[in-house]
């Protein structure tokens, strides 16, 4: 199919006036019948990837999905645009089941959404041969990898379908997966000389940044406040902590529920659900809250505890901002936070694990310090290149930290690290050498009579905190190596020798906790990113809002199926005057037009601003 052809289904039939970066190659290649691996970020459009083909193909197109809340909202936002869809899952009892089977036999839908249990059941995959299968779509792809974040087993048998529908193609689509994953989803699928198509990782809507976290809840609370009229994110590192700040938040008058995987499965559905509809503004999460999730106004993600990896955390914070209008990634991070996961890591039992979550702290903490692009960062962890002049969105760009001579600082720790080899014959990790620094009576520096050094003790100007990122960031310039043997343990490089030897002056980037005596070091949060901003009237789009609501209350829908709030502030921008004006707006396809025109339409001409 032409080009030009895809560009006029994909106006009337989904109201949008072009496509995002790579869809259109994807969706021209799939349907010339092509396997097709496809990484595009959450938000970047991956469902529309096979709806819209859904419409060209002759038969069924099936979607694995691993959610039942985004299957429903998946099939109501295709009812909205007037395309055949439906699903199968286990929250439709046997006889609506046989119903829906029997209309897809009719060949009355055009897309199928089925979660991979259900798909794999005895017998179902034979029947899925009597459909008249044109294309199968994997989404959330990377759970079929074990190196990826959120392996599911049940993915493993997708590749069965291989077999049960030899000459259908398929098409595999991630938000996020490192090149690990990526081969491990084509060999699990078996995808048979696909096409590869990896979008860019960076979301420029988004603002990053770091917080030091200091009375965190307050700091929440004060966001939330500044913020009145937005909707999102928290996530806690334990259950216990979601359901206390969801209660703290309630009791201080702003609507929150609780999402981890200790509430029963209803209760779940239905927080999740009052977050989609707008019932409730914020979640208090766990990370088992949030794949799939399709709320596209999600203005902020807080991370009330430092996350355990920089894939999770990109994939968490990728939440935010669906709708390219302007959102937040906030991280609150103290140095409890990297005591807590260390104390965890030691529990674990298998001494591979343990290595690879304190490689993934180390990550997590060297984003959280370090005083370079924070996009860069994140986008140098899944291999891409950024230049931090092209960001304006995160903290460090912004608002650099200051940089100070941290020459005596650096000698200071250089030489605790030297004169511990030299008296005790082995190295120690970070935290024993911040002990010696700031005085520390410990066990073991008594036992290896650490503090007879002539180090020891001379760092007090600085709290251990300080003194952790002082150390982390001299790995960071290549002063110091950390080499992971049973422990991790610091040693000197050459340049770091030189250093002592030489007498060479070291720039340090201010520690985001201060010195023993200073002023907080903690930087208040600072105005939003204007990334994808759309200037609108606010009262306007602010009523726009309130129909909305009552219209997806009505229908039983979440608000953002009626429209995003893309649309409603092009409204409020553009003030339509007929249908013609209104076809204009994004999102407006013929159905939403014929459904939903002379209703808004209506509300626009009776706002004052109008007339």
């Amino acid at each position: 199919m032409k080009s030009r052809d895809l560009s006029v289904i994909l106006k009337h039939s989904f109201g949008f006036d072009s496509f995002r970066t790579l869809q259109k190659e994807i969706m021209e290649d799939s349907l010339a019948g092509r396997d097709v691996f496809a990484l595009l970020p959450t938000g970047g459009g991956k469902s529309l990837c096979y709806q819209l083909p859904a419409l060209v193909r002759a038969g069924l197109t099936l979607v694995v999905s691993p959610l039942i809340s985004l299957m429903k909202d998946q099939v109501d936002a295709m009812d909205a645009a007037g395309i055949p869809a439906t699903f199968l899952n286990s929250s439709l009892d046997a006889e609506e089941s046989r119903r829906r089977f029997g209309k897809l036999e009719k060949g009355d839908y055009r897309l199928l959404y089925v979660a991979p249990e259900r798909l794999i059941l005895p017998g179902f995959l034979n029947s899925v041969k009597r459909l008249g299968v044109d294309l199968v779509a994997v989404d959330e792809a990377h759970c079929i990898s074990e190196w990826g974040h959120d392996f599911r087993p049940e993915y493993r048998r997708l590749a069965e379908l291989r077999d049960i529908l030899p000459g259908v193609p398929i098409l595999a689509l991630t938000a996020t997966a490192t090149g690990r994953v990526r081969e491990d989803i084509v060999r699990q699928l078996r995808l048979k000389d696909p096409a590869v198509y990896v979008a860019s990782f960076n979301r420029p809507n988004l603002m990053y940044r770091v917080l030091q976290k200091n009375k965190a809840y307050a700091q929440v609370l004060e966001y939330l406040r500044d913020h009145p009229a937005d909707s999102g994110i928290i996530y806690c590192q334990s259950r216990k902590t979601a359901e206390a700040v969801s209660e703290k938040l309630n009791d201080d008058g702003i609507r929150s529920r609780p999402y981890h995987a200790g509430l029963g499965s209803d209760e779940r559905t239905r927080n999740q659900d009052l977050f989609l509809r707008d019932e409730a503004r914020v979640v208090c999460a766990t990370v088992a809250f949030g794949m799939g999730i399709h709320k596209p106004n999600v203005r902020f993600v807080i991370h009330y505890d430092l996350p355990k990896n920089i894939e999770g955390y990109y994939q968490e914070t990728g939440r935010a901002g669906r709708d390219g209008l302007p959102a937040e990634c906030v991280l609150l991070f103290g140095a409890g936070d990297t005591v807590k996961y260390s104390l965890f890591i030691e529990q674990k039992s298998d001494p591979r694990e343990q290595e690879l979550a304190r490689a993934q702290l180390r990550q997590i903490v060297h984003y959280a310090e370090n005083s370079t692009c924070r996009r860069a960062a994140l986008l140098e962890y899944f291999g891409e290149k950024f230049s931090p002049k092209e960001c304006g969105a995160c903290d460090n760009c912004l608002s650099p930290r200051e940089k100070f001579d941290g020459t005596i600082a650096a000698r200071k720790f250089l030489s605790c690290v030297f004169h511990i080899k030299e008296k005790s014959g082995f190295s120690v990790g970070l935290n024993h050498v911040v002990e010696i620094l700031t005085g520390a009576a410990t066990e073991k520096i008594r036992k290896w009579r650490h503090d007879e050094l002539l180090t020891y003790g001379i760092g007090k100007e600085y709290g251990r905190p300080a003194w952790l990122q002082i150390g982390r960031e001299l790995v960071r310039l290549e002063l110091l190596t950390q080499r992971a043997e049973k422990f991790s343990v610091l040693e000197l490089t050459a340049e770091g020798r030189l250093v002592l030897t030489e007498n060479r002056s070291i720039s340090l980037t201010e520690p985001l906790v201060p010195a023993v005596g200073s002023p907080s070091g903690s930087r208040s949060f600072q105005p939003r990113s204007q990334r994808g901003e759309i200037v609108c009237d606010e009262t306007l789009f602010e009523r726009l809002r309130q129909l909305r609501k009552r219209l997806a209350d009505e229908r039983n829908v979440p608000a953002y199926i009626v429209f995003s709030d893309v649309s409603l502030r092009q409204m409020a921008r553009d003030l339509p005057k007929d249908k013609k004006a209104f076809r204009n707006i994004t999102g407006v396809g013929e159905k939403k037009l014929q459904d939903l025109g002379d209703i808004f339409l209506s509300e626009i001409a009776e706002y004052p601003g109008t007339q």
